[in-house]
Parts: structure tokens; C-alpha cells; sequence
């Protein structure tokens, strides 16, 4: 008797022993401290697009108590500045701070992520990506690339470009070389502009030596930083094809997998926090741009109800036709245009127009 009690004793001290071991060994594997590099495809000091890389880096590492230290590495440092999407998909980098729009030339759909021609604002944009499915089909369309993506910063309306010629209509736009991005780009050749995209320190000297004649970038905030005013000096308003931009954090799937509950939660909880700054700041830094702008002998410009009621037939014929020539875009736009027409409502009668 005395050795059948012995032996559960010593059994139930080597079965405590090893659930210590264990809840040691969790223990270990949750303080596993994660040290990636990020490359961004935005300069540190662009406004609006390059410092919340660096601020989403520093709040996180302050969060986690150093656990977690995602290093911001400029344009060009790792990869060009255009080619983070596809070094997070080879695992060359574990991280990017990146635009969807620049993975398009892989998957036109991603271009939905990034900004949609006369899309909704920040309020309902995020309704729908974080409670009507569009995040749902981000991360399903990213997965077969091995890339995992979060919206991490907000830019505001954007202006819909810089000319050195007064566009005074539609037929003006022919022939123009232009720097355009996203889905607006393909609206803009409808009407026989040549568009390319550039990264954003390529622009000022191709605008410059006339490579280009005309660009788009962001708002007032971020064009006054890159000095287009310079070459440049009709300013059109409103930007009908990017009315909230939005710039994603993209981890390498993998690396993404690894990661515990507590450090993926953690890295999009400072995501949401980036965000909320992101709106107050580049809100609030439009109206001393604009005027900034204006003192620098540009012409401020707004298109006639004409010309944007143009734009956006050319729009809604291209949203048709890439429909029909990509399953994955198709799917975005179902989701996302069956959203805001049920928010249409709310829309007409919540809001102050």
C-alpha cells in the first residue's frame, strides 16, 4: 500500500513537473520577442504617408514593451520603393508599408484597397471593409500570394491632379502624358491620356524635364511636400478618383502564422490607433496647405458638374468591363457596390449634404 501511495506520488510530481515545463515553455514561446523589417514604399518625411510607417512602428515597440520591433526601413533600402509587395511574397522581408494599388499589375482587384473613383469617405469605407466583407475578401484574395494585409493609415481627399496648361475640357486631356495611379488611371486613358505610375521621388523630375505633363499624387499636404507647385501651376479639385486613400501594413503569410494571439492582436490594435491619427492629422494639415499653395501663383481649379458627371460614366464603364475580364474583381465590386447601396439610405438621410 505504502508503495502504490509512493509511486502516485512521485507520478503526480513528475505530472506537475512537467505542466510546469510546459506552462514555462508557453510562457517562452508567448515573450518571443519578433524583430522584422518593413519596407516602405513611402519616404519618412512624406507627409501623411511616411511618418505613420514610423509612428505604427513606435507604437507598437511601446506596446509590447520592446517584445515586438517592426523596423522602418526608408525607400530603396531594401527593395525599390515599388517592389515590397513582392518581396514580402518571397519572404526575401517579412514586412512592408505599402499601397494595394501597387500590387494591381498581379491582382487589378487589390486596387479596391487602396482608393475606388467616387468611392465613399473614411466612415463608410471602413463599414464595409471591417463589417461588410471587404476585409473577408482581402485577406482571401492576398492568401494565394502569401501576404497578409491590414489597412493601417488613412489619407484624405486627394486632388485629381497637376497641369502646366489650363484644362479648360475634356478634349484637353488628349494626348497627355500623365502620372496617374490606381483604377482612376484606367478612367483617364478613356479619354486619350497616356498614363504611367511612378513613385513618388520619380515625379518631381519627370514633371520637371517633361517626361510627363501632368500628375496626380495625394492632398494639398503631401503635393506640397514633393514641390510640384514648382513646374506646375493649375491644380484641379476634387480628387473624384481617390476620395479616402488608404495605405496597408502586409506581412509575409508565414512569418504573419508564427506570430502568437497576443502579438497578432497587438499589431492590429495599433493599426486601429494609427488609423484614428492618421484622420486628425491629415485633416487638419489640408486647409494651411491649400492655402500655402495658392501663395506659391497656382490656380486652384474645380471640374465643372459637366466633367465630372463624365468621369464618372467613364468609371462606371470600366468597372464593367474589368468585372467581366477578372473573377476576383467582379467579387470586390459585387460586395462592395450591394454595401453602399443599402447604405445609400442612411447615407440621404443621416448626413448634411
Amino acid at each position: 500500500m505504502h508503495n502504490r501511495w509512493g509511486r502516485l506520488a512521485v507520478l503526480g510530481a513528475a505530472v506537475l513537473s512537467f505542466g510546469a515545463l510546459a506552462a514555462l515553455d508557453a510562457t517562452a514561446q508567448d515573450d518571443k520577442r519578433v524583430r522584422w523589417k518593413m519596407h516602405s514604399a513611402f519616404g519618412g518625411r512624406l507627409t501623411g504617408l511616411g511618418p505613420p510607417g514610423i509612428q505604427f512602428s513606435d507604437l507598437l515597440k511601446k506596446m509590447s514593451e520592446g517584445r515586438i520591433d517592426i523596423k522602418f526601413f526608408e525607400p530603396g533600402a531594401l527593395v525599390p520603393g515599388l517592389q515590397g509587395f513582392d518581396a514580402v511574397q518571397t519572404g526575401s522581408i517579412e514586412s512592408s508599408w505599402n499601397s494595394a494599388g501597387y500590387f494591381a499589375g498581379k491582382e487589378p482587384a487589390a486596387a479596391f484597397y487602396t482608393a475606388v473613383p467616387f468611392g465613399p469617405q473614411f466612415d463608410e469605407f471602413m463599414a464595409w471593409y471591417k463589417k461588410g466583407g471587404g476585409r473577408d475578401i482581402q485577406w482571401e484574395i492576398y492568401k494565394p500570394y502569401g501576404v497578409r494585409p491590414n489597412v493601417c493609415n488613412y489619407v484624405s481627399p486627394e486632388s485629381s491632379g497637376w497641369f502646366r496648361k489650363e484644362i479648360k475640357s475634356l478634349q484637353d486631356l488628349k494626348g497627355l502624358k500623365m502620372r496617374f495611379f490606381g483604377l482612376g488611371a484606367q478612367v483617364m486613358e478613356k479619354f486619350g491620356v497616356s498614363t504611367q505610375l511612378l513613385a513618388a521621388g520619380d515625379i518631381y523630375p519627370a514633371l520637371e524635364l517633361g517626361t510627363i505633363d501632368a500628375t496626380e499624387f495625394s492632398n494639398p499636404a503631401i503635393d506640397l511636400d514633393l514641390g510640384f507647385f514648382q513646374v506646375a501651376k493649375h491644380y484641379y479639385f476634387p480628387g473624384w478618383h481617390q476620395q479616402a486613400t488608404f495605405v496597408e501594413f502586409q506581412a509575409n503569410q508565414a512569418k504573419w502564422d508564427g506570430l502568437n494571439e497576443t502579438q497578432k492582436l497587438l499589431i492590429d490594435v495599433a493599426c486601429d490607433a494609427n488609423l484614428t491619427n492618421t484622420v486628425a492629422d491629415n485633416t487638419a494639415a489640408q486647409p494651411s496647405a491649400l492655402k500655402k499653395i495658392a501663395e506659391k501663383g497656382v490656380t486652384l481649379h474645380r471640374w465643372s458638374p459637366e466633367v465630372l458627371a463624365a468621369l464618372e460614366k467613364a468609371w462606371n464603364e470600366v468597372l464593367a468591363e474589368q468585372s467581366v475580364k477578372n473573377a476576383n474583381f467582379k467579387k470586390i465590386a459585387d460586395s462592395y457596390l450591394a454595401f453602399r447601396k443599402e447604405y445609400e439610405t442612411w447615407r440621404k438621410l443621416g448626413y448634411i449634404h
